[in-house]
């Protein structure tokens, strides 16, 4: 008995739909997507004039140097942590709250350490809280 031979077919499969689906995927991508530049914060600031008072009044001034070291009114702190900012701040300022605190920090001190000194202002209720900054070189 003699079978007839069966041809065997080769099967190929058609890439060229998938590659156009493909480069349409691409397409799409490509003008979907935004590009954006990264762009650097410019800040113009307000102006003041005014004249500089002459006579202050009491005041607390906590000093920061770049190294994130305080000193309240001339005396340096032993530590930077909060504890010690508030306690020498009460030590201070007493039961007084409304007495003006300001808070000059060298211009390279760790955000951090303007913060903690915030906070600890908060903390203590402190109501007149101000920075101060240098006037620029014109």
């Amino acid at each position: 008995m003699e079978f007839k031979r069966q041809k065997n077919n080769q099967v190929d499969v058609n890439i060229t739909p998938l590659i156009d689906v493909v480069f349409l995927l691409l397409i799409f991508f490509m003008v979907s997507t935004t590009f954006t530049r990264e762009t650097h914060l410019s800040l113009d600031l307000p102006e003041a004039t005014g004249e500089e008072q002459t006579e202050l009044p009491q005041q607390l001034e906590i000093l920061i140097d770049a190294n994130g070291n305080y000193a309240i009114n001339g005396k340096t702190l032993v530590s930077n942590k909060i504890d010690v900012v508030k306690a020498a701040l009460n030590e201070l300022a007493g039961t007084e709250r409304a007495i003006p605190l300001i808070i000059t920090a060298d211009a390279k001190t760790p955000h951090q350490a303007v913060i903690t000194a915030m906070d600890a202002a908060g903390q203590l209720g402190f109501s007149q809280l101000s920075l101060t900054t240098k006037k620029p070189a014109e």
